[in-house]
């Protein structure tokens, strides 16, 4: 393994088998990739989500988040909440709920009306937090959630880490 240095710690790199990305080896800024595999997401046992159209942004200690056209979404399961943040790399961001069956989920997705031009093919586009969903697959692989309420990367067999927000872990 080899050791990669942070602010205050260092931490073991998992080095990666053939076929798999390691997330220490992503770049910082991020990167944006156009990803055409397959992805579904399923909230109170609807689908939701079901496209091979969909953008990753990859940054260094971060498992990919994905972003999917917001007209991919079925009809009425999304919809823009108060709210906004702030990225570095992106822009503004607001905010989005997502509803099924009666029930909704707040906040639960995030995307960037204006965002800066390296990440213009973004916009009318929204990240989705894996752990607010009943199942998120990529690939017919089913999502673990990036640690954190704040993250929303989604882990699969060919990403490894250890991952930013893992064990409360590396704050900064």
């Amino acid at each position: 393994m080899e050791s990669v240095s942070l602010t205050f710690m260092s931490i073991k790199k998992i080095n990666p088998l053939p076929g798999q990305e390691s997330v220490w080896d992503y770049p910082r800024p991020p990167a944006i990739q156009p990803f055409s595999g397959h992805i579904r997401i399923v909230f109170q046992g609807e689908i939701i989500l079901d496209t091979n159209r969909s953008y990753r942004i990859l940054e260094t200690s971060h498992p990919p988040s994905y972003y999917f056209p917001i007209q991919d979404f079925k009809p009425n399961a999304i919809r823009k909440v108060a709210g906004s943040s702030y990225c570095e790399w992106k822009g503004m961001a607001e905010y989005y709920e997502i509803e099924a069956n009666g029930i909704k989920a707040k906040k639960c997705a995030w995307g960037y009306a204006n965002p800066y031009e390296r990440f213009a093919a973004i916009k009318d586009h929204v990240s989705v937090y894996a752990h607010m969903m009943d199942a998120c697959f990529v690939n017919d692989e089913l999502v673990q959630a990036q640690a954190g309420d704040f993250y929303g990367g989604w882990i699969t067999a060919n990403i490894v880490g250890p991952f930013k927000g893992e064990h409360g872990t590396w704050g900064w």
